[in-house]
């Protein structure tokens, strides 16, 4: 079984790894969809991981970004699955933003076991275990209790799929008419444990890959928030899905609003 102190160590170790970047920008190649970029670091860091991992699971199956492939397979129905984001926020990588984080998420026979979500920027390390809470460097979170009308709420714009933005901004400006601000982070992973402890209460997004919310929907979840897709569906943790999260405080009808066409 999955020790998550241990992972949790792995995850520092990669984020150093991280911060040790240099000349990133000689090491830039394109991905399938718009602006999307992978580095020398995103592969050197997911290398790393599924190492460390596999010293400390050596029967887990593995699902990182960086290897092009989101398809669930049947054995992963059974067992350990490690599915990884190296570096959640490429972009923001890049240009110095410095707001990335590693993310590891733990299936465990198919369902959500195990996360966390690492920001070696910051120092700050989100973890949780199904059932046990979600805590931020070893202290327990919980998601805001406020409404809406009085959280930020967060919009994540899937910039590879250019055919959704239109739908993108339109829903994001009914949320931004009935929060406080609206942010933008560019790590999905980030934004929804921005929700778990409390820094939030509504995040969307309309094309999320796997490994950016395997980690942080079940810690937002076990701080007391909900994650469904766009449509109010429970999350399938399965493959690429719409994300709209919410924390504890809200309501039905403050966030799945008959958005008109």
């Amino acid at each position: 079984m999955p020790n998550l102190d241990k992972i949790i160590k792995i995850a520092k170790e990669a984020g150093e790894i991280m911060l040790s970047a240099s000349h990133i920008e000689t090491s830039v190649d394109s991905k399938e969809g718009y602006q999307n970029f992978v580095t020398e670091y995103d592969r050197r860091i997911q290398e790393f991981l599924f190492e460390e991992l596999k010293k400390a699971e050596p029967e887990a199956h593995f699902l990182g970004e960086e290897e092009g492939a989101e398809q669930f397979l049947p054995e992963y129905e059974k067992g350990i699955l490690f599915v990884i984001d190296p570096i959640d926020g490429t972009s923001n990588f890049i240009e110095g933003y410095n707001l990335s984080v590693v993310s590891i998420g733990i299936l465990k026979d198919g369902k959500p076991f195990q996360g966390v979500v690492y920001n070696p920027y910051a120092r700050e390390c989100f973890s949780a275990e199904a059932g046990k809470g979600a805590f931020c460097n070893g202290k327990r979170i919980q998601s805001s209790d406020k409404s809406l009308m009085d959280s930020l709420a967060i919009i994540g714009t899937s910039p590879y799929y250019k055919e959704l933005e239109d739908e993108v901004f339109r829903i994001g400006r009914y949320y931004f008419d009935r929060c406080i601000d609206l942010r933008r982070s560019g790590s999905a992973a980030w934004d929804l444990c921005c929700l778990a402890s409390g820094r939030a209460g509504l995040y969307f997004e309309l094309r999320l890959g796997f490994w950016d919310y395997a980690a942080g929907a079940l810690i937002l979840s076990e701080a007391g928030g909900v994650c469904t897709d766009i449509e109010g569906q429970e999350i399938s943790y399965r493959g690429p899905s719409s994300m709209l999260a919410v924390s504890r405080g809200i309501k039905d009808s403050d966030y799945f609003p008959n958005l008109p066409a």
